[in-house]
């Protein structure tokens, strides 16, 4: 794709209405300006959960040991209870060790996906069908989250390029949009007005095409547990974790720059892009370093974030040309 094809961003004061806006906003400062409290809590309850979560309890799904240049990162995976008991899932809570209190009402069978829009071939998969698609993957890839901690993660599944190549995309398809399920039913998290649901997310086509973005259906060599986006889940490694869009329903192609949950709520805050870049802060925050779940807690030592979260060598070359402190 051609820079010159990109959609200018949507003003915010054209997504949200002011006063909307202004609420959303103070509820965020709010919790902001308890952040340490919160975190604290927060740890506190996740350290009691995970000696609930134990691994080798799911189906396993394996997968062979991923050719694809940078997909296999060498430092250390975080353990499986931090992984599956510390996460951001507003659709079960806003606190990290919710989803995984609140999630087993999440029902995964049956499951499918519609993918539709500017392509060639559009239909609705089954979860059966996608798991068939391609051969599956294991993948340890870091994982950076905007609220500045990070996390190591085996994850099974494919390139997203598998699908989308399936589908046929048609010229007009510039974006690819995420949806995710939003069911007050299964998800309490749905009864607080602290998103516009369904969640949705986005990503430039050739962003999706990239052999590192992942469609993701395990971990830890088996299938996701529900707090982690069970059934299917997208993974963008050199994204901040909020672009990567949990269980999955819909996947549409789209010639404008879709409309993302967070910066429809917080456009100053959270850009469409966000790609993990310690030169580029969080309003409220700094990005240039990161604390490693695992490592010792809140007081552990932080270390300096990477640029692309350390997959610049892959993905660079995608933004060649771009202001990444405006396109942030």
């Amino acid at each position: 794709m051609r820079r010159h094809d990109l959609t200018p961003p949507i003003a915010g004061s054209e997504i949200t209405p002011p006063e909307l806006y202004r609420q959303r906003r103070q509820w965020l400062q709010l919790m902001a300006s308890g952040a340490a409290g919160a975190g604290l809590a927060s740890w506190a309850g996740r350290e009691a959960l995970a000696q609930t979560v134990p691994p080798g309890k799911l189906a396993r799904l394996p997968g062979a040991k991923s050719a694809v240049a940078g997909a296999v990162t060498l430092e250390k995976p975080s353990s499986y209870q931090d992984a599956s008991s510390y996460n951001n899932f507003y659709e079960f809570g806003t606190d990290k060790a919710d989803p995984a209190r609140n999630a087993g009402s999440l029902r995964t069978r049956p499951w499918s996906v519609s993918v539709e829009g500017e392509i060639g071939k559009p239909g609705v998969f089954d979860l059966e069908q996608l798991l068939k698609l391609s051969p599956m993957e294991e993948r340890i890839y870091r994982l950076r989250c905007v609220e500045g901690w990070s996390m190591v993660i085996p994850w099974v599944g494919y390139s997203l390029a598998e699908l989308i190549k399936r589908v046929e995309p048609t010229s007009k398809a510039k974006f690819v949009e995420f949806v995710t399920l939003a069911d007050k039913a299964q998800m309490p998290g749905l009864r607080d007005d602290v998103l516009d649901w369904p969640y949705v997310e986005g990503l430039r086509i050739d962003e999706a095409m990239h052999p590192l973005t992942l469609l993701a259906f395990g971990m830890y060599g088996e299938v996701l547990p529900n707090q982690n986006g069970a059934p299917l889940r997208l993974v963008v490694p050199w994204k901040y974790g909020f672009k990567s869009a949990k269980s999955l329903v819909k996947i549409r192609f789209v010639e404008k720059q879709p409309v993302s949950s967070w910066t429809r709520v917080l456009p100053r805050e959270y850009g469409f892009y966000s790609n993990v870049n310690p030169q580029v802060d969080h309003p409220r925050w700094s990005q240039a370093s990161e604390r490693r779940i695992g490592e010792g807690g809140l007081f552990a030592k932080k270390r300096p974030t990477l640029m692309f979260n350390g997959y610049a060598e892959q993905v660079a070359s995608l933004y060649t040309g771009m202001d990444l402190k405006k396109f942030f």
